[in-house]
């Protein structure tokens, strides 16, 4: 495919700055090109609007060529872009399996796009057959976030595999919580499937949700359509600086995820134990998933003890469910504690 692009704007021109026409040699440089504030400010200059070291990084990170490497102001905005590029209003659509993660139906919302629809099934699972049974030609966009999101649950690489065979528009998998998860990531599949693009980010393992920073991995195709839409400089300097650093972190990310993910069969254990839990749902997430006997009084009562979860219970297939994240020891200690004190 030559560009996944809407028609009208695969003739569209990036914008472009006067420094992304050069190459700056090895001596200094004086810029005067940007209207920039000229005194020594730590971030008076603009970013780097295609972020060149710290993709060099994360490709080093992750084993992927930089040029199939999108980044994003968190994956929300790599999920609009997506949307807004490859989406013709009233006439494409993209697919979702409910229950999933909102801000695919949001974001075609906002955009007048229709988001169709096939349920997983009531354990979680996606329907393959229902899915391959619903596509056509104008369905543009699938994404299916795995591990799914509220359900924690992981997809077979199996079905996975299937949809992306038969799908004719783009897979996008969303694996924001891929470190925590036993199955390895389906980044491998950008060079088998060009039809497939795979979502990560550093909001939840990666402990930098307050500086938005999301990464698509794609065949160089829809990254450089990407390239060409996106707004100048859609990274600032700031979280630029903060994920170079984090890349050094690597071996303290993964001590807590081993942690967190301690902690989490714990807790599933704990709460299997009180008579108003009815179901824990399995997990390979740093959340849980689980049915109790009233969720909006359960919700209710937590509050009471100071302690915050997601009543999920309006989504398909989750009726008085709770999504409890995955806090500290600590915190965790507290949350048995105010489970207990349900159950007198």
């Amino acid at each position: 495919m030559k560009s996944w692009l809407r028609t009208h704007l695969q003739s569209h021109k990036a914008y472009t700055s006067a420094r992304s026409e050069f190459s700056a040699s090895d001596g200094p440089m004086i810029y005067l090109d940007a209207n920039e504030n000229p005194y020594d400010w730590p971030y008076s200059r603009y970013p780097d609007p295609l972020q060149g070291d710290l993709k060099a990084a994360i490709g080093q990170w992750k084993k992927v060529p930089p040029s199939q490497l999108f980044l994003g102001n968190g994956s929300d905005a790599i999920i609009q872009l997506l949307i807004m590029g490859l989406c013709e209003p009233g006439e494409e659509s993209i697919l979702i399996c409910p229950p999933t993660f909102g801000m695919y139906a949001v974001g075609a919302a906002l955009l007048n796009i229709e988001v169709e629809t096939v349920p997983l099934t009531p354990q979680f699972q996606l329907d393959v057959r229902a899915i391959l049974d619903a596509v056509h030609p104008k369905m543009k966009l699938c994404f299916i976030p795995n591990p799914n999101n509220p359900s924690a649950n992981w997809f077979s690489k199996t079905d996975l595999q299937t949809i992306a065979e038969n799908f004719p528009g783009l897979l996008v998998i969303d694996e924001a919580y891929a470190e925590f998860s036993p199955d390895d990531s389906a980044l491998s599949w950008v060079l088998e499937y060009p039809n497939v693009m795979v979502l990560q980010t550093f909001s939840k393992a990666q402990g930098m949700a307050g500086a938005r920073l999301g990464m698509g991995f794609a065949r160089e195709t829809l990254i450089n359509d990407l390239n060409t839409i996106k707004p100048p400089y859609n990274l600032n300097s700031l979280t630029i600086a903060a994920a170079m650093e984090q890349l050094q972190q690597q071996h303290r990310v993964q001590k807590q995820v081993e942690e967190m993910c301690a902690q989490r069969e714990q807790l599933m254990k704990v709460l299997t134990e009180m008579d108003w839990v009815h179901e824990v749902f399995p997990s390979a997430a740093n959340f849980f998933l689980i049915r109790v006997d009233n969720s909006h009084q359960r919700y209710l009562q937590l509050l009471d003890h100071g302690i915050v979860v997601r009543n999920t219970s309006k989504k398909r297939h989750c009726e008085n469910t709770l999504r409890i994240t995955i806090g500290t020891p600590e915190e965790n200690k507290q949350l048995i504690a105010a489970f207990k004190s349900l159950s007198l």
